[in-house]
């Protein structure tokens, strides 16, 4: 993963416990004559002002003793660079008096047309996979609708136009390009239809869980 996306656990701060797992190794170092107490105090000292794990790792490092486990472990994310690869899908989605819908695991490629004729497209990008880092999307609405579901870990652009319709970009405007990720820029037309491009909708809560978050 890239390293914009994963800090350095080094560089991570440490908590008061974090803190008191490596003065009691100091002390265990003391009782067993590894340290003398000027060295103990020195220690506890740099211990006590230590800002990050990185700060603390090294003053138990020459003792021959079992390391307190101080180091986060960093959370494996999806990756958005690993969104990039594989054998491209269709390059046209087509729905006249019909629908369309592509969803899950498919490839999309460089560039794509979704075109809804008094019918209705749908294409989820939340699970995709794209043929190539930056995508082009064609949509076309005449008397129908398309709606492109674009994750967050994605970077949109929307510049198509509505006439006597509606063009709607749902997503957050101006977000900046995330570091590795995919790029889709989504453009066209709609004409007594509608394109929207929005994210995922988020899952409500149950009541029970809300009541429990109030408390």
């Amino acid at each position: 993963m890239s390293d914009e996306l994963v800090p350095d656990p080094r560089q991570m701060r440490a908590s008061d416990a974090d803190r008191e797992k490596v003065a009691q190794v100091l002390q265990q170092a003391h009782g067993e004559g590894r340290l003398d107490l000027h060295e103990l105090d020195e220690r506890l000292a740099a211990v006590y002002a230590a800002k990050t794990y990185g700060d603390l790792v090294p003053l138990t490092a020459d003792l021959g003793v079992p390391a307190p486990s101080v180091m986060p472990v960093p959370l494996q994310q999806h990756a958005p660079a690993s969104r990039i690869g594989g054998t491209p899908g269709s390059t046209v989605s087509f729905a006249f008096w019909s629908g369309v819908e592509r969803r899950g695991e498919w490839v999309v490629p460089p560039m794509h047309t979704a075109v809804a004729i008094m019918g209705g497209v749908e294409l989820d990008l939340t699970r995709a996979r794209f043929a190539q880092g930056e995508t082009t999307i064609n949509a076309f609405a005449l008397m129908g609708g398309v709606e492109i579901i674009v994750p967050e870990d994605i970077t949109v652009r929307v510049d198509g136009i509505g006439f006597m319709g509606a063009f709607e970009d749902a997503t957050h405007k101006g977000a900046p390009t995330i570091p590795g990720g995919p790029v889709v820029r989504i453009t066209g037309f709609a004409m007594m239809g509608a394109v929207e491009v929005r994210r995922p909708k988020k899952k409500k809560l149950k009541a029970h869980k809300r009541e429990e978050l109030e408390d």
